[in-house]
């Protein structure tokens, strides 16, 4: 697909470049996407690392990466939507110099997650990758449980688990 052809997929969902008039639909669906996802991190990590990660409002956190990610020149942002709803977002950056393609923040609406939403999306978004010359396509996300569907989502679109141990230390 072409960046500027409006991909229609399954069940009269569209995916379309982001524009700025997205942004509140967007920075809405993904806090309560991942609402349960920073309650099982914060169940999941130590208290004073988790504190230092995320302060009183992880919320507040969130909303600015989004809105970083939505404005950021080495971003590419795409929406999904049906006539009715913003149901997702996924943003996409280029590594050229490792010929790869990273899906870097992806959300969909809780009230449609197991629709394929998410499916779609990053359908979408490799075959961006792809088109734009890149070999290797990657997603990184948590191994607690809150991140358990996005985990089933990228294994079903075929990534492979690279295993990493990543350890945090509250100094």
């Amino acid at each position: 697909m072409k960046l500027a052809e409006l991909a229609a997929v399954p069940m009269g969902l569209q995916i379309e470049p982001y524009a700025p008039c997205h942004l509140d639909a967007i920075i809405r669906l993904s806090l309560r996407a991942w609402a349960p996802v920073f309650n099982s991190m914060q169940k999941a990590m130590n208290a004073d690392v988790y504190q230092a990660f995320y302060s009183d409002n992880w919320c507040m956190n969130q909303r600015t990466a989004v809105e970083y990610v939505c404005a950021a020149e080495d971003t590419h942002v795409w929406v999904a939507s049906d006539a009715d709803s913003t149901m997702g977002f996924v943003a996409v950056k280029l590594h050229s110099e490792d010929s790869m393609g990273e899906i870097y923040m992806i959300a969909v609406d809780p009230d449609v997650q197991g629709h394929g939403v998410g499916s779609a999306l990053i359908e979408f978004a490799l075959d961006w990758i792809k088109d734009a010359g890149m070999s290797i396509a990657m997603v990184e996300t948590g191994g607690d449980p809150g991140h358990a569907p996005a985990r089933h989502t990228y294994e079903k679109a075929g990534f492979d688990l690279f295993p990493i141990a990543r350890y945090f230390k509250k100094l």
